[in-house]
């Protein structure tokens, strides 16, 4: 099984994670001909990319030999990738065949969970206003004393 580009070479990987991941390395494998990649370009952190998004700089830019058992990991820039909750993969180009072929990608890392904070809206006063705190549970009491 594997994964083929439609009309030309470029292929865009998509892959969300459900926690926070420090990537440290990257597998791609292929066949041994054209259709194997030669370039992968890393995104992170965008969410929904698409092809028109790959004109953005990458965060890091692989050239790719060919790898048909999947022996060869491309390190990544872990000050960069450090903290990814989606990764996009970008294949720009191949080896000179019209589609290019991906039989397995293999990611490498440490999976933390995610500390996802939701939005807090809080009121604050600069100055409290006493019509806004009435107690009516208090009431006034007069002593006298004879």
């Amino acid at each position: 099984q594997f994964v083929e580009s439609d009309d030309d070479e470029e292929l865009l990987f998509n892959i969300p994670f459900t926690g926070s991941v420090k990537l440290k390395g990257v597998l791609v494998v292929g066949e041994d001909d054209g259709t194997h990649p030669a370039e992968m370009r890393l995104f992170r952190n965008i969410p929904h990319m698409s092809f028109d998004d790959t004109a953005k700089e990458p965060e890091q830019t692989f050239s790719l030999s060919r790898d048909p058992l999947g022996e060869l990991e491309y390190p990544t820039k872990i000050a960069r990738f450090s903290n990814v909750y989606h990764l996009s993969m970008h294949f720009p180009k191949n080896f000179g065949a019209e589609t290019t072929k991906i039989f397995y990608i293999g990611l490498k890392g440490e999976w933390t969970e995610a500390h996802r904070h939701e939005v807090t809206i809080c009121n604050y006063e600069a100055s409290a206003n006493p019509a806004d705190h009435k107690l009516e549970q208090i009431t006034p009491q007069t002593h006298f004393i004879s």
